[in-house]
């Protein structure tokens, strides 16, 4: 894990400490800057439970039921005190039936391991159970899966949440990551409140590598609980 976190952070170009004394990243977050609440949106005829919504998702009533391929659901705990939500699953994600593999899975992993957590430990989601033919969430989808999305969050509760690309920045938040990033976005909900973080998808950085340090902020925000 520790070679994990050097690798990560060499790679995002960071060859100083980032504070000189100890650092408690788990220790309660700060008030964020004012920012207007981003409240989740009521979620009508979804399940209340998990197992019950888990289920759901993977069932023939979800909105992605009639297209092909294998499903792949979210994986971790379901009271995770971090989630990660991803846009869509990858192709080697449906041959291997869990989020986040390949290359673009082992960089995640990196950098989990450089802001002091494991994927064992963290909630993984993505705001499509199943991959677009295109590759891409169509317009058409955004509405009802972003209404699943976010209560799929409201289920789990958890204190941070990390939304990873544009569908999903645009499923939780309504925005671009480019619009969302620099800042906490706090999303209310039935559950309590998630401070959110919007950073790139690591596909997105595998092919724009120089995003790396941009990507190192978003982490830190998201362990630190305060802007940039």
């Amino acid at each position: 894990m520790l070679e994990s976190a050097l690798d990560w952070w060499r790679d995002a170009g960071v060859d100083t400490l980032v504070d000189e004394l100890p650092r408690d990243w788990f220790a309660k977050p700060s008030t964020p800057s004012p920012a207007p609440p981003v409240a989740a949106e009521p979620s009508a005829s979804l399940p209340d439970s998990w197992d019950a919504f888990l289920a759901w998702r993977g069932g023939d009533h979800a909105p992605e039921a009639g297209w092909a391929g294998p499903g792949v659901l979210a994986s971790g705990p379901a009271d995770a005190t971090v989630m990660v939500l991803a846009d869509v699953p990858d192709r080697d994600d449906c041959a291997a039936g869990k989020l986040l593999t390949g290359e673009p899975g082992r960089l995640f992993d990196r950098m989990l391991a450089a802001i002091g957590l494991a994927r064992e430990t963290v909630h993984v989601a993505s705001v499509c159970a199943r991959r677009p033919v295109s590759g891409r969430v169509g317009r058409d989808d955004e509405t009802r899966l972003g209404e699943v999305a976010r209560h799929h969050v409201e289920l789990v509760a958890p204190e941070r949440l990390l939304v990873m690309g544009d569908a999903a920045s645009r499923a939780v938040l309504g925005m671009s990551v480019l619009q969302a990033r620099g800042r906490l976005h706090p999303l209310n909900h039935k559950g309590g409140m998630t401070s959110v973080v919007a950073s790139f998808h690591p596909r997105f950085l595998l092919e724009h590598p120089g995003r790396k340090r941009e990507a190192w902020r978003d982490l830190q925000m998201l362990i630190r609980g305060s802007g940039e």
